[in-house]
């Protein structure tokens, strides 16, 4: 079976039938996908979607992997590893390009749902169990929404792709999603009184794309929003410049959505970073260099006074991991589970960066559907924050719901938990 991210293209949805019952997983899809990420098998038939077609993945999903798994005999409940190593085995690359990592990813995420089922417990439950989190309390994340949108995932001539309010002052999820649904109006309001009521369309997460070029221009959008909304203080500021989208012959074009190049090195562009890291309330900067640009990293890791979190850099690849540990390139890892392609590989590579001290920082795709497995899984590890998009739009609006159904569930069980807040980078200790 398919259906479709809203951004029009296809993507995959599992079933998986048990005595437990039906479980579904829906797998989301990257626009701004980096070279050490899984593949997607799309079917490149350009008379059906534009090539974007994934009947190819669901074939594989039907014809390959779902009788193997049965005949195997292995339990979700016991043997979600085993069911993603049977299925890593059986595409046999390490890309996951010959059966698709979008089909191997449904079966992984539809699987861990049956584990839950099976055992009796809710999802982040069994995903905690999974991660062999021996902590008896969870944490709520502090969500992260991309308010204002550039880069890659917007028409605007803004080179970093995205801006992003994190509620670290508030108590509770519940009150975390209120806050940022009023920074999120305020900010509105502001960007029509300034621009004009065209400049309100929505990138591709549901953040703002306003006419705006430089960074200054969005931080200082979002820190009048916030004091405007009455947060003041209490709501934080997370920055992905999404870098390798604007990175060319060695340099870092912040021009090149214009007709004017504006090209810094390394070196200039994280002085750049530093100046906006002291003027601005900012606690977290994800990619702020290349895919590649390990020196950049290590450098600008060395007096870091916030979260650096490496994404395509690291690609949620326990191996890509390890080595950005010996380097020093970074302190945490933005978690994707669709970069590499099972729950179980996901959360080995968490487990990897918490060894190290380091933080996990759970993320979307630009081309999210409506599953909202994300919630359960950082709610699961204990990631203490997560990246959603904007308080808009369904598909990510679905992982914020169920977050607050998570923390009513755990209210009326009246079991431990705290709102992971101030505390977001070092939740999982």
């Amino acid at each position: 079976m398919h259906t479709s991210t809203h951004i029009g293209k296809p993507t995959v949805q599992v079933e998986i039938s048990t005595v437990h019952g039906s479980f579904r997983s829906i797998v989301p899809s990257g626009a701004s996908k980096g070279d050490y990420e899984a593949v997607e098998l799309r079917d490149g038939d350009s008379s059906a979607y534009q090539g974007n077609g994934v009947l190819k993945a669901c074939q594989n999903v039907n014809d390959i992997l779902g009788p193997k798994i049965i005949e195997s005999g292995l339990d979700p409940a016991q043997d979600l590893k085993k069911i993603d190593e049977l299925m890593i085995k059986l595409d046999g690359a390490g890309d996951k390009h010959n059966l698709g990592a979008n089909a191997i990813l449904g079966i992984s995420m539809a699987a861990a749902r049956a584990g839950a089922a099976a055992k009796g417990v809710e999802l982040f439950e069994f995903l905690a169990g999974e991660s062999d989190s021996t902590q008896v309390d969870y944490v709520m994340p502090v969500p992260f929404m991309n308010v204002l949108n550039g880069g890659d995932h917007s028409g605007n001539t803004m080179a970093f792709q995205e801006f992003m309010i994190a509620p670290v002052g508030a108590s509770s999820i519940s009150q975390a999603v209120q806050w940022n649904a009023e920074t999120y109006a305020e900010l509105k309001t502001i960007i029509e009184a300034k621009y004009g009521k065209a400049a309100i369309g929505l990138g591709d997460e549901g953040g703002f794309a306003p006419p705006i070029h430089r960074p200054e221009d969005a931080l200082d959008l979002l820190v009048g929003a916030i004091a405007a909304a009455g947060h003041e203080g209490k709501i934080k500021i997370g920055i992905d410049p999404a870098s390798q989208s604007f990175f060319r012959n060695g340099n870092y074009n912040l021009g090149y959505k214009t007709d004017h190049e504006n090209s810094l090195n390394a070196t200039d562009l994280a002085s750049f970073y530093r100046r906006l890291l002291e003027k601005y309330p900012i606690v977290l900067l994800e990619d702020p260099f290349g895919q590649d640009d390990w020196a950049a990293f290590m450098e600008f890791n060395k007096d870091c006074s916030v979260e650096l979190v490496g994404d395509d850099l690291l690609a949620t690849n326990t191996n890509r991991v390890q080595l950005a540990i010996q380097k020093g390139a970074c302190n945490s890892m933005l978690m994707k589970v669709n970069q590499i392609g099972t729950v179980s590989e996901a959360i080995t590579a968490a487990r990897t960066a918490y060894s190290a001290g380091w933080s996990v920082f759970v993320s979307h795709r630009s081309g999210e559907t409506t599953d909202d497995f994300i919630a359960d899984l950082t709610v699961g590890i204990r990631a203490g924050h997560l990246k959603s998009g904007a308080p808009a739009r369904g598909e990510r609006v679905a992982k914020y719901n169920r977050l607050m159904d998570i923390e009513d569930i755990l209210r009326r069980r009246s079991q431990e938990y705290t709102y992971a807040g101030t505390n977001l980078r070092f939740a999982n200790r």
